[in-house]
């Protein structure tokens, strides 16, 4: 019985392969870096089934006529090297930080809702008051800062309460 080895041969050019992947790549990067920002843990239906669309999307772009186990591999290689490289890189360099990273965005500052920036990211009042929940804390007026992390975590750093004598009011 002879057996056809023909899978495991490229069906199109390595480097097609390389450019290809390359190119979606980036065009995905650009779009999760500058257009998604929430994390996994809180995505809504809508951002998971647009996720599995993108991908669905791009695969055909990455891998165009490409049907063999040797044009995935590549074309998985090339994606996990461009990852791995930005981290790398990421990780020693500030500049690249910077572009691979987004910065915090203030939602809270003082007990007041910055409406402004929750509007640009698509936060609602709910969402924050449920992240607040989690943080353990009930009203917005003890709040000091609360952002939304660059990896779509919230942080949220309570005002400092006063403890000791009195009412804490000074004395003259």
């Amino acid at each position: 019985m002879r057996v056809d080895a023909s899978f495991l041969a490229f069906s199109m050019s390595p480097w097609e392969i390389l450019v290809r992947g390359s190119l979606m790549y980036w065009f995905l990067f650009v779009i999760f870096r500058f257009v998604l920002r929430r994390n996994a843990g809180s995505a809504g239906i809508t951002d998971i089934l647009f996720v599995v669309l993108l991908g669905d999307a791009a695969q055909n772009a990455m891998i165009g006529d490409g049907q063999t186990v040797a044009d995935g591999a590549m074309l998985i290689a090339t994606l996990v090297a461009w990852n791995y490289l930005l981290d790398y890189l990421g990780s020693r360099f500030e500049l690249i930080s910077r572009l691979t990273d987004a910065p915090p965005v203030l939602l809270v500052r003082h007990g007041r809702l910055q409406g402004r920036n929750m509007r640009r990211e698509n936060i609602t009042e709910k969402e924050i008051r449920a992240q607040l929940r989690l943080a353990q804390v009930e009203h917005l007026d003890q709040v000091k800062t609360m952002y939304l992390e660059g990896d779509g975590s919230f942080s949220v750093l309570k005002k400092q309460t006063r403890t000791g004598h009195g009412s804490g009011g000074c004395k003259g």
